[in-house]
């Protein structure tokens, strides 16, 4: 909890607040097709790739991808969506894979999509490009299922602490707090992600 607490301190001190917001606002039932086309290309990004290196450059990717507006409208400018916003950003595959992810949902549609995810969203999730048995719960969080992430930096905190996972060590915290899992995730991995020698400090 102390660690937990600082986290938190961390967050707010930083005018990160919002983030924490948007996740605990963010509702799995709800998602939209824009929303599910951005979140897919933020994450296939980042798998791999230091979240602030993405971050710097998502908002010109997105406005390459017809600012994830549907699904049909990136199919209908897909190969000039891909090489404006390799500009910014270099690797074509994951690029390609954002275009792919639209025809998916083109073809098979949006809602009947949904409606698989919502029925089983960690495996149906996967059939996305550059979502595995990870990123797919990356993915799910984000879209708002409220799951965490197994992610280095909470895997390492768990470790830590005792915990078996990340799932853990989250829903022990959210039981304790109140808050949600999601959102505890998103709290202790942007601490760390921000403050990496806490990692080290708080457990020396």
């Amino acid at each position: 909890m102390n660690f937990f607490s600082r986290a938190c301190s961390y967050v707010e001190q930083a005018g990160l607040s919002g983030e924490v917001v948007w996740q605990r606002d963010a509702d799995f039932t709800e998602f939209t097709e824009s929303e599910l086309l951005r979140e897919h290309a933020w994450v296939a990004l980042c798998s791999g790739f230091r979240e602030s290196a993405v971050r710097r450059v998502f908002n010109h990717v997105s406005l390459c991808f017809c600012d994830w507006e549907s699904a049909d409208a990136i199919v209908s400018a897909g190969e000039i969506c891909c090489t404006t916003a390799a500009l910014t950003f270099a690797n074509r595959l994951k690029l390609r894979a954002i275009l792919s992810t639209a025809r998916y949902i083109n073809n098979i549609g949006f809602e009947e999509f949904k409606r698989s995810v919502l029925a089983d969203p960690i495996n149906r999730l996967q059939v996305l490009p550059f979502i595995g048995p990870v990123t797919s719960r990356h993915l799910a969080k984000n879209l708002g299922l409220d799951i965490a992430k197994p992610d280095r930096h909470l895997v390492r905190v768990s470790e830590r602490l005792g915990f078996r996972s990340a799932d853990d060590l989250c829903r022990e915290l959210a039981a304790t707090t109140g808050e949600q899992a999601k959102v505890v995730d998103l709290i202790v991995w942007r601490y760390i992600a921000d403050n990496p020698q806490q990692l080290h400090d708080s457990f020396a």
